[in-house]
């Protein structure tokens, strides 16, 4: 029997474990009836630039079965990508990558990205008037490298046409599930979720209680400030948009957390500094401009402060 939907699997140097994992494991699943593995109802195949195992971020590796010389892609449906750790590094990967994935778009096969894969779709022009999702996390770093596409926020994945994108971790449980459901029906997409523990799937547009931080106003103003991490707006501006003023904002955020909002709010965007200087080789007035924090003097100044250190040190793990 013809499965009802075939996919290329491309796992990017050092992707993660995690969402690659989950992935495939609901494939499986669905796959076959009762738990034989067996890839009936859905196929996968995982492609490599070559023969030569694939790191993951963990250090495990996977094996390869298919190389573009030997590809058809008249025989697939869609081709998913699992992108690496560094989003920049990914992105770097685009003149290694871009004929083949020019091949697969023009032969018809829909391009899925998951967590960074879109910064190397976007860096072969191939995220053109499409909308995107990317994890929360590279938002800031996803913009200012490609302001011109339109980036969706506080959403776990997007389906635009022959262009799909995934936020990455466990949310690629919730894409597999609905690119099945497309293609092999509701009741075989949901097959085996109990079996991997999980209660049930979740919307595109679901939002995440581990990124609340209280109840309340202090959650919408919380969720105002990472969605507005690189805009130069005041807190009195942020809490017009609550509806409270700006004392009463700050009378909540020390009751919730011992600290004003502004203080709260350049916690957040230094947590972003500090993530960006450990994953990332950008310039400190590249990562000011993501986290709103003007320029590479004023950011240096304010992780001296926070983190006691330089912000190169800090880059150096010193």
């Amino acid at each position: 029997m013809t499965p009802d939907i075939r996919l290329l699997i491309l796992p990017l140097p050092e992707f993660a474990l995690l969402a690659f994992g989950a992935f495939l494991d609901k494939l499986r699943f669905s796959a076959d009836d009762e738990d034989y593995s067996q890839q009936r109802y859905c196929s996968w195949t995982l492609l490599g630039l070559s023969n030569e195992p694939v790191p993951s971020s963990s250090g495990a590796v996977v094996q390869v079965e298919v190389t573009p010389q030997a590809l058809d892609f008249a025989g697939y449906d869609y081709l998913v990508l699992f992108g690496g750790r560094n989003a920049a590094a990914t992105a770097a990967l685009a003149p290694d990558y871009r004929a083949l994935l020019k091949r697969a778009a023009r032969a018809g096969v829909k391009l899925v990205c998951v967590d960074n894969a879109a910064f190397l779709l976007a860096a072969c022009g191939l995220l053109e008037g499409h909308k995107v999702v990317v994890h929360w996390r590279h938002e800031a770093e996803f913009r200012a490298s490609f302001p011109h596409l339109q980036l969706l926020t506080g959403q776990l994945y997007c389906f635009d046409g022959a262009r799909i994108s995934c936020a990455g971790g466990s949310a690629a449980i919730d894409l597999a599930v609905e690119l099945l459901s497309r293609n092999c029906g509701r009741a075989r997409a949901l097959k085996g979720l109990a079996d991997m523990l999980v209660d049930e799937t979740r919307d595109s547009r679901h939002a995440l209680r581990s990124l609340e931080v209280g109840a309340g106003q202090v959650q919408r103003a919380a969720a105002l400030m990472r969605h507005h991490l690189s805009a130069s707006m005041t807190v009195e501006q942020l809490a017009a948009q609550l509806g409270i003023s700006r004392r009463q904002l700050d009378r909540q955020f020390l009751a919730s957390h011992g600290m004003s909002a502004k203080a709260w709010w350049l916690e957040m965007r230094l947590q972003q500094v500090r993530w960006r200087l450990l994953n990332s080789s950008h310039g400190l007035a590249q990562i000011a401009d993501e986290v709103g924090l003007g320029d590479a003097g004023y950011l240096g100044k304010c992780v001296r402060r926070r983190f006691g250190c330089t912000a190169m040190a800090l880059r150096k793990g010193v």
